[in-house]
Order: C-alpha cells, then sequence, then structure tokens
C-alpha cells in the first residue's frame, strides 16, 4: 500500500502517528503509513497540529490540512503544493 496518493493541487500522505514521543520526527514506514513520533500528547487536538507542523516543515509547504482520523491513529493528510516523487523521496528515505 503507498501512502502518498496524489491529488489535485498536492497529494493525500497517509500518516501512523505516536503521540508522547520524546522527540518529533519522521521514522519511516508502519503499515502502509508513514510514522511521525509527536511529542504532543493526543488531547485536544494538540498531536495532530504537530503532525501538520511537522509535514510542513519536512515538505516546505505552506498548506497542510488533516482530511480524515482526527482521533485515530491512522491519518490521511492533504499536503498542497508538492510533488509526489519529492514527498516520497523527503519521506520515505532510510524507512
Amino acid at each position: 500500500m503507498d501512502p502518498i496518493e496524489v491529488v489535485d493541487g498536492g497529494v493525500i500522505v497517509t500518516v501512523w502517528v505516536v503521540p508522547g514521543a520524546s522527540r518529533t520526527e519522521v521514522t519511516g514506514l508502519h503499515d502502509g503509513a508513514v510514522r511521525i513520533r509527536v511529542a504532543a500528547p493526543p488531547e485536544g487536538g494538540r498531536a495532530n497540529r504537530a503532525v501538520v507542523r511537522q509535514l510542513a516543515k519536512t515538505l516546505g509547504s505552506r498548506r497542510v490540512e488533516l482530511r480524515s482520523g482526527a482521533s485515530s491513529r491512522r491519518k490521511r493528510f492533504f499536503v498542497g503544493d508538492v510533488a509526489a516523487d519529492e514527498v516520497r523521496r523527503v519521506l520515505l528515505a532510510g524507512g
């Protein structure tokens, strides 16, 4: 299963979130999704906002939006104005 789906205006990235980690980082793949560990707790949407910030920083995009999975570990994020090949290179390197 490919965690990166090309859509109009960008890509959808399927993410497996590990909240409450010691630091925020992209750590490879988990069950067909990009694994992102975040230091934020899974309370009040803090972990979701941390993932948005991490994806924006890592991929250099200002347009990152949670599309589904707000209360689940498996989430789908839209990342705008980026090429799928670049997203794969950056997020899946070493994964």
